[in-house]
């Protein structure tokens, strides 16, 4: 770092106290008398709050967000067609004549294991090596490690696998790096399939070719619940990976195909945070310029191009909490089924919504005590209690008893692969077994979960953005290529300060809405504090629409005293920093100094 890099994360800072000491400054205007709180004056236009029936902003800014997420999201083809070893098998490439062999490129399907490689030349054996297919190794291409002395002259090539596996396609390269053509290859038995999808071989293996971190086993776990298999990731539920299959059986098994739905679904948080906004604070500069803050916050957008399944969890999330908040304004019961309608389906996709939902229980709690206060003052006790037990019965089927369901049918995939049959085998005592014993385990496994990661971070690191973590890394001669997850510097310093600000104002004001924003944020954040297994940043991904919700009360803050140029800046800041840091989050090949000298704020970023 030098003395130019240190300026940067400075400005920041200088730029998030600005915004709060100037934006905040001056008294509240009253925009229903129309005159201030300490003067008579009259209410400045701006400050009255504006909703249209016209939704352009938000329609635009959702096509060029997709337009963004979309470009270079990875390769729409990838080798489809599979050869499936059984342990001890071998296969042998003969070339139509000898070949000076450099290299053995291959792209690896299901199932883990390793081959035996023979390099041959006239029945002597030349060289020796290995192709791994490991856990992480899944559909990646990768090299065979070759071990041979002087030049590897080749006639044939044996593959011999040492268990179940599938392998797409294999490639040979010459010591003057051309690749052996295939129609001059003969291969035995019936595994011509290794060498039908030549030009589908790519020069070296990126990202945007192949799987990257937990890809590995998501799209995995994804292929094999189509293909009726038990699958090799069962430390989440299903749901996640079932949503992400439906990529895969669109576009294909190919790296777009796998990332398609995460995609998709950060697209569509827009115009549902839109709606949000515009409920929380019925103006709709504050919903387009925080739904824009939100679009381009660095974990949205690295996090929902990733194919896992933490995307399908913030998703409910948001639509949980937009629900009940309409119930708890409105009190439309409606609401609060959908509420417990999207809290099943995100419990059934990933455990991070068991935390949301006991926000939302908090907030229950506190609506029906706050009811009853207010009854116990207008003497109305009695219609309260009948209006309260009528709502506990009305909670327990759509909090409990509706996502129970849901939750249990998400396991057909695993009732499927053990052979069983629906609709009869939701009711057998095998399938409610399978369910029974994977919540066991899931929860077993994160438990006791003890490992190391160069990337991890702890929760109070999230706080002020201490540790990103790095999905995808390769260097160049002078480049650098990653893809982190991390949020924006001024959305996660200027929405904490938010958060905090709230917290005053619902202990001060008794302020229901700060009061709904910061249990909301709470109860994604502490329950990290309290858990010891490995973490990442990715985890705070969904306090991040939290912060988006504080932030948006102090935008509204902010109208109420005639500053929206505050609002207006932060926005633009926030656009403005997603272009300079777009190469650190898509994986753009830019030069190492761009990265370290530029995008490196602080030492412990992995930039």
């Amino acid at each position: 770092m030098n003395s130019m890099t240190y300026a940067f994360p400075i400005l920041a800072v200088l730029f998030v106290l600005a915004f709060f000491i100037f934006g905040m400054r001056g008294p509240v205007l009253d925009v229903d008398s129309k005159k201030s709180r300490i003067g008579k004056d009259e209410v400045p236009p701006a400050v009255a709050a504006r909703l249209s029936s016209k939704p352009w902003a938000i329609l635009l800014l959702t096509v060029i967000y997709a337009a963004v997420a979309f470009w270079n999201l990875g390769d729409k083809v990838a080798p489809e067609s599979w050869y499936a070893f059984q342990p001890g098998e071998s296969v042998t490439f003969t070339f139509a004549a000898e070949e000076p062999l450099d290299r053995i490129f291959f792209f690896s399907g299901l199932n883990t294991g390793e081959y035996t490689v023979t390099v041959s030349d006239n029945d002597v054996v030349t060289g020796t090596g290995t192709m791994s297919q490991g856990y992480n190794d899944i559909f990646k291409w990768r090299d065979a490690e070759l071990t041979y002395e002087g030049s590897l002259w080749a006639k044939t090539v044996t593959l011999t696998a040492d268990s179940n596996t599938e392998l797409a396609e294999v490639a040979f390269y010459r010591t003057d790096g051309t690749r052996i053509d295939a129609d001059s290859i003969t291969v035995s038995g019936k595994a011509q399939p290794l060498l039908d999808e030549q030009a589908l071989v790519p020069e070296a293996m990126t990202y945007d070719n192949s799987t990257y971190f937990d890809e590995i086993y998501h799209a995995r776990t994804a292929l094999e619940h189509m293909r009726g298999m038990w699958p090799y990731e069962i430390s989440h539920p299903p749901l996640g990976k079932l949503i992400l299959s439906i990529g895969i059986s669109i576009f294909g098994l190919n790296p777009f195909g796998w990332r398609f739905m995460g995609t998709l679904f950060g697209v569509l948080m827009l115009p549902i945070l839109w709606v949000f906004l515009r409920k929380l604070f019925h103006d709709d500069r504050i919903a387009i310029c925080g739904t824009t803050v939100f679009a381009f916050d660095f974990m949205h957008f690295a996090q929902t191009r990733i194919a896992t399944i933490d995307t399908y969890g913030v998703f409910f999330i948001m639509l949980m909490y937009l629900f009940f908040w309409l119930w708890m304004t409105d009190g439309k019961k409606r609401d609060l089924a959908l509420s417990g309608l999207f809290f099943g389906l995100g419990a059934a996709s990933k455990w991070i919504c068991l935390y949301a939902g006991a926000g939302l229980g908090v907030l229950w709690l506190l609506h029906w005590i706050g009811a009853g206060s207010d009854a116990k003052k207008h003497h109305a006790t009695g219609i309260f209690w009948k209006s309260f037990w009528k709502n506990v019965g009305f909670c327990l089927i759509w909090f409990v008893l509706v996502p129970v369901v849901i939750y249990y049918l998400s396991y057909t995939p695993y009732g499927i692969a053990e052979g069983l049959k629906a609709p009869g085998m939701y009711f057998s005592s095998e399938y409610a077994k399978i369910v029974w014993d994977n919540q066991t385990f899931m929860f077993t496994y994160h438990a006791g979960l003890v490992a190391e990661h160069p990337y991890s971070s702890q929760w109070w690191q999230w706080l002020f953005d201490i540790r990103p973590i790095l999905y995808y890394l390769n260097y160049g001669d002078n480049t650098v290529t990653s893809i982190a997850a991390f949020s924006s510097p001024i959305l996660a310093w200027a929405g904490l300060l938010s958060v905090l600000y709230l917290g005053w104002r619902w202990i001060r004001n008794k302020d229901r809405r700060a009061m709904f924003i910061v249990v909301g944020y709470l109860a994604q954040l502490l329950p990290w504090v309290f858990i010891t297994r490995l973490t990442f940043a990715y985890h705070y991904f969904p306090s991040i629409l939290f912060l988006v919700l504080a932030l948006c009360a102090v935008f509204d803050e902010m109208r109420r005293r005639n500053h929206l140029v505050w609002m207006y800046a932060f926005t633009g800041l926030s656009v403005l920093l997603f272009a300079v840091y777009y190469p650190a989050l898509s994986g753009i090949e830019t030069s190492r100094n761009y990265s370290w000298k530029i995008l490196k704020w602080f030492p412990s970023w992995p930039l």
